[in-house]
């Protein structure tokens, strides 16, 4: 445990806290938007685009913050680091919700849906995580959560593109879902990169 003799600003957890709650607030979006109609998903790639445009303010307020607090509670490049990861998550999310209303996609395989439930889940335990960064020691659980959960989706991603590679559908079409289905799995693998920052802190804060 590392000492401070002056007292470091907090104010960044309760930052980071609103950003996780954006991240699930995300997730919901992008699971009724499977399950919606094309008008429906319309409306629902615009609130996407505002719930994106809440984790952008929210990325700055700690990038702002970051440039005006003389002592950190850790370090400012994994504060840095932490925040363009959220953020990563967030963006492909709200990519994903765009190409699919932008290639004019219906019905999608349903393992997609196995997917966003994964994403979804790791959406909830980074919110969990995220106040907790005051006792980043404590987060082990999270990390390996994360990890495994992160390996099931690469599962559901090699059956998704045995499923698109199936013979059911056009090239075109193919190249379209394809695009989307990676997307997703990339979305994963940005939680996976959260879940290592936030592990990267915790040794150094050890």
């Amino acid at each position: 445990m590392r000492f401070r003799l002056t007292p470091r600003d907090d104010g960044f957890f309760e930052l980071f806290a609103r950003t996780g709650d954006i991240l699930v607030e995300a997730t919901a979006v992008l699971t009724e938007f499977l399950g919606s109609d094309q008008v429906r998903r319309v409306d629902l790639a615009r609130r996407m685009e505002e719930v994106e445009h809440a984790g952008d303010e929210a990325a700055h307020a700690v990038l702002r913050r970051l440039t005006s607090s003389f002592v950190t509670p850790f370090d400012r490049e994994d504060i840095y680091r932490l925040t363009s990861r959220l953020d990563d998550c967030l963006d492909l999310m709200h990519a994903a919700v765009d190409l699919i209303v932008i290639y004019r996609l219906g019905t999608l395989p349903p393992a997609v849906g196995d997917l966003v439930q994964i994403i979804t889940r790791q959406a909830e335990l980074t919110r969990e995580a995220l106040p907790r960064l005051r006792a980043p020691g404590e987060l082990a659980d999270y990390w390996v959560e994360i990890n495994r959960l992160e390996n099931q989706a690469d599962q559901v991603h090699r059956e998704l593109l045995g499923t698109i590679f199936g013979g059911e559908h056009d090239a075109i079409t193919i190249m379209k879902l394809k695009e989307v289905v990676e997307t997703l799995e990339n979305t994963a693998d940005a939680f996976e990169d959260v879940a290592h920052t936030v592990e990267t802190i915790a040794v150094k804060e050890s």
